[in-house]
């Protein structure tokens, strides 16, 4: 199954853990919040796997190189989001070989993420870092997967592009198949049961994990997952709601959403 990780507020932090894989660390956070970045030095003394992100989605670009690597070396992830430009690949491809070159012995092992305006580019910067990441990130939200896709909404067809690009990819021998992948957020849960359909066939295995809000987010809103999943997206940020309180209601339905998640990520959606 594709591993998940998926962030919460600090209020269900721990409850989140018992249903998810790993836990997914915004590093700007670290800045402001205390508290959110000792949940993730005792995740990881409890052996969890950890994902530090240099909160490029949030924030619109990545946290400077020399402060992230501070925090890397603070926390000492399982795992570290290299800063990348969005849908950018020559920005991304010097700013992944500078990053790497003056901080080449962070603790942790690295993700690089592909950046791209189009299919050609997005390929260019696949081809230049892969072979220097330990795991390899793949957005979900590049503008131009509209363009290669149908759907009844943006979210939809997001979700498709994204779909088709890997599958593009692989079909060119583009992908790696002996790196992992993560896939960096979704549009629509219903995303991942392709991927798993995929790996019960025995390929895309190389899908190793995904992290997104969605299920926690939709929850907030007291949007339940339907069996099909979703063909609309909320869109609030997750971290805008890091501190906020979660009433029992709001809970029943993160955590269906969370279970129904893992069941398209099984395949079983």
């Amino acid at each position: 199954m594709i591993k998940t990780y998926h962030e919460a507020p600090k209020a269900i932090f721990h409850q989140v853990q018992e249903l998810t894989d790993g836990d997914y660390a915004l590093v700007h956070l670290f800045e402001e919040d205390r508290q959110y970045y000792e949940l993730f030095q005792e995740a990881l003394r409890k052996g969890r796997d950890v994902i530090l992100d240099n909160s490029v989605f949030e924030l619109g670009e990545a946290f400077k190189a020399d402060t992230f690597a501070y925090w890397v070396y603070a926390l000492r992830p399982t795992w570290y989001i290299v800063p990348d430009v969005l849908e950018d690949a020559d920005a991304t491809i010097v700013r992944f070989f500078n990053f790497i070159k003056q901080y080449p012995d962070l603790p942790g092992k690295r993700i690089g993420v592909v950046q791209g305006k189009n299919y050609d580019d997005f390929v260019y910067c696949y081809k230049a870092i892969a072979p220097y990441c330990d795991k390899i990130g793949i957005s979900f939200d590049c503008s131009w997967y509209v363009e290669c896709a149908k759907g009844s909404t943006k979210w939809l067809q997001l979700a498709a592009g994204r779909l088709k690009t890997l599958l593009q990819m692989d079909e060119q021998r583009v992908i790696d198949r002996c790196k992992p992948h993560h896939l960096l957020g979704v549009a629509v849960p219903q995303e991942l049961a392709c991927y798993a359909a995929f790996q019960r066939g025995g390929e895309f295995l190389w899908i190793d994990s995904v992290d997104t809000s969605n299920p926690v987010v939709h929850g907030l809103a007291g949007i339940s997952y339907g069996p099909s999943g979703l063909k609309d997206k909320e869109t609030r940020k997750l971290y805008t709601m890091i501190n906020e309180q979660v009433s029992d209601e709001q809970w029943q339905v993160i955590r269906s959403n969370i279970q129904g998640f893992r069941r398209f990520c099984n395949g079983a959606g």
